[in-house]
């Protein structure tokens, strides 16, 4: 499973890259080794509603009582976000597979290899995926991410007799993107 989540997560860089954006932080929630979903983080205002709005990502694992979480996002992107200094390579797409028990953390650095630039400057660039570095179990996580991470395990407490569900239909009117698994799709 892990194999095809980390090809995913690459897929989707290699495509946004080529389009000339980073896409945005993502979660893939796992309940006993059956993975949920997909959910990128809405869009995001440099600061604290970037902090929130990565952290706010736990609500569907939380909701769906996932036992493991799966977080990716670039290194330059969320310390751009966020207002965080920089931590360890970029640019870089680092994986996080994380349970109640504890974390590993895994990157894989990239060079940017420029494909095309617009008349508005922006780049689309692939990404030259270079060798990784060990897996680090218990590394360092930037604060969002770490926060996240830590509520995918709190219980949501609604009064609703599909606490799941309504989550997921706030969660898209705030404009996360959704893709469930169809185990999970309402």
């Amino acid at each position: 499973m892990w194999n095809g989540l980390v090809g995913v997560a690459k897929e989707t860089y290699t495509a946004a890259l080529g389009e000339g954006v980073v896409p945005r932080p993502l979660m893939m929630p796992l309940v006993r080794g059956e993975l949920v979903g997909l959910i990128w983080a809405r869009p995001l205002k440099v600061g604290q509603d970037a902090l929130a709005g990565i952290a706010e990502l736990a609500n569907i694992a939380a909701a769906a009582g996932a036992d493991e979480v799966v977080l990716a996002w670039e290194t330059h992107d969320v310390a751009t976000a966020c207002e965080l200094a920089i931590v360890g390579p970029a640019p870089c797409l680092n994986m996080v597979v994380a349970s109640r028990d504890g974390h590993v953390l895994h990157q894989f650095p990239y060079t940017e290899q420029l494909l095309s630039r617009s008349t508005e400057g922006w780049a689309s660039v692939a990404p030259d995926w270079g060798p990784a570095p060990a897996p680090q179990p218990g590394g360092e996580l930037v604060p969002p991410i770490q926060t996240a991470v830590n509520f995918s395990y709190t219980p949501i407490e609604l009064d609703h007799p599909d606490p799941f569900g309504v989550t997921v239909v706030l969660m898209e009117e705030d404009g996360y993107r959704i893709s469930l698994t169809e185990a999970f799709a309402r």
